[in-house]
């Protein structure tokens, strides 16, 4: 199947007539839906089985359902999750508690994913942050050290694959210094390259053979003074490649976000021509969806081979209680009842 190196939103919660046309010419890689997508659990099967139907393959479909803020399916038809802080906090007390419940709150998001169409999610957030920082991650992170941050994550990506759905690391190579909003502006981290490498760098280590990664609209000046992550061919080769190792299908970050400069097409082709693997556009703006579309390769290449070896990994576990894993998760997080350490 041949498709473009591109991932795109919707505009509502049903496919328009011309967006339907533009996915049967422009052939996205997959879609992302947002709250603006989400009635109910019906309404978004049936969304993510017309999309596939559209584009004429078993395309993936992405969601930012991370809990806390940042959670597109929510009550009253799904569950509310903890952000990451909630992981932490039970990981303080006891570790095993902690990844215990990671792992379960990953699985159990899975499933519920899963059931409606949605099979790539936008997590674990690997980003350290620290003191003075933009709250865009805040109790959104894992910790404040790369170990904690890098076990905790990793555990939610392992539930999240036990459900079959394929989780993206992000935002590489980290978020958590930086002292504006990439949604709004860009922030330009100045810190040294040894304390990055043994901070903010060193926490996505461990997460380098993760399917699926998403980089950061972040200037380290300390690297490449001129441009963020998403379009440095110096940061992607040196540092995300390079000395983090990452080795799978790596998106850039949301492409119409007020950190990145000139037109949606000149975006799309910077980003491409760093090292990105795919162009991410949010907003479901037709106008622009066909910018990005018009200026981004067919996915070919090593691009290709990741983008298969990732999808390949779209196969969940059976056997999986629900009921019962939301008392245990309950438990897990509270540290109470005999159940808590299951």
């Amino acid at each position: 199947m041949t498709v473009r190196a591109f991932i795109c939103g919707l505009s509502g919660q049903t496919l328009t007539a011309d967006e339907a046309a533009f996915l049967r010419e422009a052939a996205p890689w997959g879609l992302i839906l947002f709250k603006r997508n989400v009635g109910n659990p019906t309404q978004v099967a049936a969304l993510t089985r017309e999309f596939r139907n559209t584009v004429g393959w078993e395309a993936p479909v992405l969601v930012d359902q991370e809990g806390g803020r940042v959670q597109r399916l929510g009550p009253p038809h799904w569950p509310a999750y903890p952000p990451g802080n909630a992981y932490a906090a039970a990981y303080e007390a006891d570790s095993a508690r902690g990844l215990a419940a990671a792992r379960l709150g990953g699985r159990l998001i899975g499933e519920d994913l899963r059931a409606v169409g949605i099979d790539v999610d936008c997590i674990p957030v690997a980003d350290v942050p620290v003191v003075g920082a933009d709250a865009v991650i805040g109790d959104r992170a894992f910790g404040i050290t790369p170990e904690q941050v890098a076990a905790l994550a990793g555990a939610v990506a392992d539930g999240l694959m036990a459900a079959g759905v394929l989780p993206v690391l992000k935002h590489l190579p980290g978020h958590g210094r930086a002292t504006a909003d990439s949604h709004l502006k860009l922030p330009v981290v100045d810190t040294d390259r040894a304390t990055l490498e043994a901070t903010d760098f060193a926490a996505f280590r461990p997460l380098s053979n993760l399917p699926l990664g998403m980089t950061a609209h972040v200037v380290f000046s300390a690297i490449d003074a001129t441009a963020p992550a998403t379009t440095s061919a110096i940061m992607i080769r040196e540092v995300i490649r390079g000395l983090i190792g990452f080795s799978g299908l790596l998106m850039s970050d949301d492409v119409s976000m007020g950190a990145l400069s000139g037109t949606i097409a000149e975006r799309s082709k910077a980003a491409i021509a760093a090292g990105c693997d795919l162009v991410l556009h949010c907003n479901g703006d037709l106008a622009e969806m066909r910018e990005v579309a018009g200026a981004v390769p067919v996915l070919a290449g090593e691009a290709l081979v990741r983008a298969d070896r990732a999808l390949a990994l779209r196969r969940g576990q059976g056997g999986f209680d629900v009921a019962s894993a939301r008392t245990q998760f309950a438990n897990l997080l509270s540290g109470s009842g005999a159940g808590a350490l299951a």
